[in-house]
């Protein structure tokens, strides 16, 4: 009888690791859209992002994005950047240098506090000038990246990058 015992406690103890940061639901469980991205360990779903993005483009007549491979590494590096300054960066800054690429009509969300990304995706829907960049007819790619600092005031930095 121990040995059940000591095996039901070891699967249990299992079960409970998967769980979401002490909220008893299984990760498993949680759309990847409510994870929460304030962890080292923690990276936003890039095909959920482009896949949430491009519904809301659909419904309002545009295209959807496609994640384009150097969109992404400048998200991802902006992202760190602006953990590493410990504050969101300038647009402006960003969209010359997804220019100098040899991308057209470059555009960039650049926020933080933000801890999931239907946060994130809500917070640029609700600002004109964010929900632009998302509903820019022009763009046909996109990158999307986090980045958490843990000691900073904000905790989670954002970086969507568009672009034709």
């Amino acid at each position: 009888m121990r040995g059940i015992g000591l095996i039901g406690g070891i699967c249990a103890a299992a079960l409970l690791g998967g769980c979401a940061a002490g909220t008893g639901t299984p990760v498993a469980a949680v759309p990847t859209l409510y994870l929460p991205l304030a962890s080292t360990a923690a990276q936003v779903d890039t095909a959920a992002a482009r896949d949430m993005i491009s519904a809301y483009r659909r419904n309002r007549g545009e295209k959807p994005l496609v994640i384009d491979p150097e969109l992404q590494r400048l998200a991802e590096a902006e992202a760190a950047a602006m953990a590493l300054a410990d504050r969101p960066s300038k647009a402006q800054t960003v969209k010359t240098a997804v220019a100098r690429l040899g991308y057209d009509q470059a555009n960039a969300n650049l926020s933080a506090g933000y801890h999931t990304l239907a946060e994130a995706f809500s917070g640029w829907r609700d600002s004109p000038p964010h929900n632009a960049v998302m509903l820019d007819p022009a763009a046909t790619r996109m990158g999307i990246a986090t980045a958490f600092a843990p000691g900073s005031k904000y905790k989670v930095y954002w970086a969507l990058l568009t672009a034709k």
